[in-house]
């Protein structure tokens, strides 16, 4: 092996230009399947070196046709955002310089990089300056790590330590979800020890948001500590919950109980990047009043992947779930090392993208992203909605849309599903399904900074297309 470093990053970077300068204009679809891609990488354990550059040609070449364009601006699927130039640019330096981010001594750029992004976040959000805040691998492990610090937080109210002496001992803790709670919140419970099957369900309204009346007699018929899980935009209909009518439920519950005996978690993947717009922020009423904010920079901010964050309004209980320490890892009194906050030990230094895309975009541009993808899903609405077999699912709170399409004769069964495998082998676009009270929808989830009005109309046109064509 040689230390040709040139040769081999030249090979990829000029790789990566043809993918992103023509990613505007190439099919959002792969047309390769996997069975292909098998065939194609199938070999035998290399028994000797190759040469670097060689290997990214064969790659390039290999996996060309395989790629779904994530990065599209008409990938509206599983709420994906796109990637800016600056967060590209930092995370091939991430990636470079090879840092472990967990304490400040050894690696010093790196954690104040972290640091120094986490003030950003925090103020961009409008959260406590002072809460604590762990850079994850995505929305799932950002789930995960809210929930163990509400665990921690909430067994402490009753003098119990859970994360020295374990669940078996502990309160007897309510968790409540929503009717319409992410999947990453159930398995979080799963991996937690909670069970993902124990939380109780609490109703929620057309848009997929808490009724806090059924909230209220949830909570009330609960003994011992509760977490509620919140969302701040539903991954189906974007719906946003009433989060001042929340935390008074709980706040009116708290009477009589120890102090930090409830917990509020807000799962905010999808929305929580929206709080940075002043236009957008009075959705939001009373979210500050939570104790425990997730979210995914990938989405809403459009950095790489992978960018999961995990913010608490309670540092003590966050750091008494996640801390490691070992003798051959004291580190001084920095109080932010980095190994504090999140659930890995070697992690690369994630946060350096996020700190890139927020100095490029700055607070303005970071505020026109947001407001530009909310008012395109209006604009798919829009121009959805007049057309007959047509129905828009949901009220557009954020950059969701949820719709479905009914044939001649009514049925969306076999309709809707047929449309989506249309529009998605055309290449012109890439929305996803989903089931909605009980028969089959659309999710058009716009979370690119790229997006415009041409994409949304030409994606428009598409869907209806094949809805008029198949049905």
């Amino acid at each position: 092996m040689t230390s040709d470093w040139r040769s081999a990053l030249q090979v990829a970077h000029e790789a990566a230009l043809r993918w992103l300068e023509s990613v505007r204009d190439r099919p959002v679809r792969a047309d390769v399947d996997i069975a292909e891609m098998r065939r194609r990488l199938d070999a035998p354990l290399p028994e000797s070196p190759t040469d670097a550059a060689k290997v990214i040609e064969e790659l390039v070449a290999d996996t060309e046709g395989g790629l779904l364009a994530l990065n599209s601006p008409r990938f509206h699927g599983w709420v994906i955002g796109g990637v800016t130039p600056a967060g590209v640019a930092a995370d091939w330096l991430t990636v470079a310089w090879d840092q472990n981010p967990a304490m400040a001594g050894p690696m010093p750029a790196s954690v104040a990089v972290e640091n120094q992004t986490r003030r950003w976040v925090l103020e961009l959000l409008g959260l406590p300056e002072d809460a604590s805040m762990g850079f994850v691998t995505g929305g799932q492990v950002a789930n995960l790590v809210c929930l163990a610090a509400a665990r921690s937080g909430v067994c402490a109210a009753y003098g119990y330590d859970v994360d020295a002496d374990g669940l078996a001992g502990a309160p007897p803790i309510t968790v409540i979800v929503a009717d319409h709670v992410h999947s990453t919140v159930g398995k979080a419970l799963r991996i937690l020890g909670f069970g993902h099957a124990t939380a109780l369900r609490v109703a929620t309204d057309r848009n997929a948001r808490i009724v806090p009346v059924a909230l209220a007699e949830l909570v009330a018929d609960a003994d011992g500590p509760v977490i509620v899980c919140s969302q701040a935009g539903e991954v189906n209909t974007g719906g946003i919950d009433r989060f001042d009518a929340i935390a008074d439920v709980l706040d009116a519950a708290r009477e009589g109980r120890p102090d930090g005996a409830i917990w509020l978690h807000v799962d905010g993947a999808v929305g929580l990047w929206a709080l940075a717009s002043p236009r957008l922020r009075p959705r939001f009423a009373g979210i500050e009043r939570a104790d425990s904010w997730s979210t995914d920079a990938h989405k809403g901010l459009n950095t790489p992947y992978d960018c999961g964050i995990a913010i608490t309004a309670h540092p003590a209980a966050h750091r008494r779930a996640m801390t490691l320490r070992a003798d051959y890892l004291v580190d001084g009194e920095e109080d932010r090392h980095p190994i504090d906050w999140n659930p890995e030990m070697s992690r690369r230094a994630r946060a350096t993208a996020v700190y890139a895309t927020i100095r490029a975009l700055g607070r303005s541009g970071i505020v026109e992203m947001v407001e530009r993808n909310v008012d395109m899903a209006l604009r798919y609405a829009e121009k959805l909605a007049p057309h007959d077999g047509v129905e828009i699912l949901n009220e557009v709170e954020l950059n969701q849309v949820l719709v479905r399409f009914r044939d001649r004769g009514g049925d969306a069964a076999a309709h809707t599903p047929a449309v989506l495998q249309a529009v998605q082998d055309s290449g012109v676009a890439y929305p996803t399904g989903t089931m909605w009270e009980g028969e089959p929808a659309i999710r058009i989830s716009v979370s690119n900074w790229m997006t415009t009005e041409a994409d949304v109309d030409a994606t428009v046109a598409a869907l209806l297309d094949a809805h008029r064509r198949l049905g």
